[in-house]
């Protein structure tokens, strides 16, 4: 618990919040005197999570909701509204990742097309059906996730160019949702250790090196960022991108590590 109630009264939607980031921002609000509706397409997982939320007192629900869909996007906030009686922070977590192939030339549509649906396109479809209940409340925020690889080479094409998209749709969005009380920022994270990692040790250590904090996130360091963006602390902040990645992007420890060697 944080001992902090930043949040009490409001009715928040957090997407793609059944595991990962998405659970532990939903955890993070919630401890913090949201009400909050737990969403994913997996529905079974989105379920346990607000269950074991419930289970330590905390004011949460769980719906399916595919970001993919008009309609699933649109009965999730109605639900929300319905539920809370207000909807305040909407936390776009939802996203996709489909591996490279090794020749550009050889990705095929779909894949491109998935990605930038669930990740990008999701995103303004929630943003576009929530908009007219947090300016309403006029203290709405919305938070996206987006990535590192939004602002460098990391790989993931089509996951990247979504990520990058969901920086320039928070720019665009803020300056609209500004004069309707609404605030629209970017947390971009670096590696975090989530369940896309899982029985990947190597690579995470291999990673973790590059990290001048010495480790890779964990979804808690999201999940505090999240708050801070979402709550009136940061009530002059819209329109901004927050990278939360222990300064990968800020330094270049491989750089620094030829020089040593040299």
């Amino acid at each position: 618990m944080t001992g902090l109630e930043r949040f009490a009264g409001h009715g928040v939607l957090v997407t793609g919040a059944a595991r990962g980031i998405g659970a532990a921002v939903a955890r993070r609000l919630a401890e913090e005197g949201a009400r909050v509706l737990v969403t994913d397409q997996d529905a079974p997982e989105a379920d346990r999570t607000a269950a074991a939320l419930r289970q330590q007192g905390l004011t949460v629900e769980a719906l399916a909701c595919d970001v993919a869909d008009r309609a699933s996007v649109e009965a999730a906030v109605a639900h929300a509204v319905t539920a809370f009686g207000s909807l305040d922070v909407l936390v776009n977590c939802a996203a996709h990742c489909t591996p490279d192939v090794p020749l550009f030339e050889d990705d095929p549509d779909e894949a491109w097309a998935r990605d930038l649906d669930i990740t990008l396109t999701g995103t303004y479809r929630c943003c576009r059906a929530a908009l007219p209940h947090l300016a309403a409340r006029g203290r709405g925020a919305i938070v996206s996730i987006g990535s590192v690889n939004g602002l460098q080479d990391y790989g993931n094409h089509a996951y990247s160019a979504a990520k990058a998209g969901l920086g320039s749709l928070t720019r665009t969005l803020a300056g609209h949702a500004a004069a309707r009380g609404v605030r629209v920022n970017l947390v971009a994270p670096g590696t975090v250790r989530t369940s896309a990692w899982e029985g990947r040790d190597g690579e995470v250590e291999a990673v973790r090196a590059l990290y001048p904090l010495g480790r890779v996130g964990e979804p808690q360091d999201i999940a505090a960022a999240v708050a801070f963006l979402a709550s009136r602390d940061a009530a002059w902040i819209t329109g901004t991108t927050l990278v939360v990645d222990g300064g990968l992007t800020a330094v270049h420890t491989g750089f620094h590590a030829a020089l040593r060697q040299a």
